[in-house]
């Protein structure tokens, strides 16, 4: 049994289908469902007595430790974050909260418990937490690739809630001995991704007709990684990471929003075109840049690679012709998720330009 939080969410949700189709070993799946996390995302678990819900918030002291006592994991694994740097800079007590604080009581009910289990079990436990790599902060455009010692150097609310994070994790470790593992990654993309991140947002507006915002110049560069893939590197670090230590998790793909948001037209233009055949293309509208916007994130992967002997499965050309086929198969999905918070939130946001 292993206990994973934020399961609800994007890579959490993926992270629980891709394991319960590997192995039968049971999933305990704690999830707020704030806006974000869908418990529709796992309608194909109904019934299936190895995954057992629960809603409610990992800085619920009382809740994580009757969890943690009444299934007895041999694992956590923490998704559980608000992640969106936009939402960070409107309001970031919430990333606060759940970041930092909910990380905190997480930790705190997992000492507890780990400190209590027999030799052999203790030995085996593990408390996996799921970074980013935007803690280490941007990178000049000729600058070597982020590594697990680059300093961190977080420009956000919402990256500096995940380095807070990941401080205390390594705290609990070295001060505690709980036994830990971290991952920073590279930006997610494929099935289930909430429409407000990049891709997501450019295939639905592009598909409802809408203005594709860019921000800035679009130069943006960020590495990407096929949410699949990640969820492999998690169940590889999970298996036979050192304790104590960070992988950082990349798809060796660096692109430009620009580009990206290029080869999501061009995609779109072949497999759903416009009517008036015209490209999706025409749909850009650039707009004002966000305040301490990165210009650049970039993931060295060989230490997973060289210790682990993970790679990433998909090129960002498969990776991003399943993504869109993924949102073109699945319009019901994507109509669920745009609730009238997330329409709200668009129209604030862009100022109507993709509302």
């Amino acid at each position: 049994m292993i206990l994973v939080t934020g399961g609800a969410g994007f890579i959490g949700a993926n992270f629980v289908l891709d394991w319960l189709a590997a192995c039968d070993e049971p999933v305990v799946n704690l999830d707020k469902l704030t806006y974000a996390g869908n418990v529709h995302n796992l309608d194909s678990l109904q019934g299936d007595a190895r995954h057992v819900f629960v809603q409610g918030d990992i800085g619920d002291s009382a809740l994580a430790a009757r969890l943690l006592a009444e299934h007895r994991p041999r694992a956590i694994v923490n998704f559980a974050a608000e992640s969106h740097v936009d939402r960070s800079i409107h309001g970031p007590a919430e990333f606060i909260q759940t970041n930092v604080v909910g990380t905190f009581r997480l930790l705190e009910a997992a000492r507890q418990y780990w400190s209590a289990l027999p030799a052999d079990e203790k030995a085996a436990f593990r408390f996996l937490h799921v970074s980013t790599d935007e803690v280490y902060g941007t990178l000049a455009p000729d600058a070597p690739a982020f590594t697990e010692s680059h300093n961190y150097e977080p420009n956000s609310p919402y990256s500096a809630s995940k380095a807070a994070s990941d401080h205390l994790v390594r705290a609990w470790h070295h001060t505690y001995g709980l036994p830990v593992l971290t991952t920073n990654c590279s930006n997610n993309y494929g099935p289930l991704h909430f429409p407000e991140k990049l891709i997501p947002l450019m295939i639905v507006n592009a598909l409802a007709g809408k203005s594709l915002p860019v921000y800035g110049d679009g130069m943006q560069v960020r590495d990407w990684l096929y949410v699949r893939d990640h969820c492999s590197a998690i169940r590889r670090v999970l298996q036979a990471g050192r304790l104590g230590e960070t992988y950082n998790i990349g798809g060796w793909n660096e692109k430009a929003n620009i580009d990206i948001v290029t080869t999501v037209c061009g995609l779109l233009d072949e497999l759903r075109p416009r009517a008036d055949g015209k490209s999706y293309a025409a749909q850009i509208a650039y707009v004002a840049d966000r305040p301490g916007h990165d210009r650049r994130y970039a993931i060295d992967a060989r230490k997973i690679e060289r210790e682990l002997g993970w790679t990433p499965a998909e090129t960002f050309e498969t990776g991003i012709r399943k993504t869109v086929q993924w949102y073109l198969d699945h319009p019901g999905w994507v109509a669920q998720v745009q609730s009238g918070a997330y329409r709200d939130w668009v129209a604030r946001q862009y100022e109507g330009a993709a509302a």
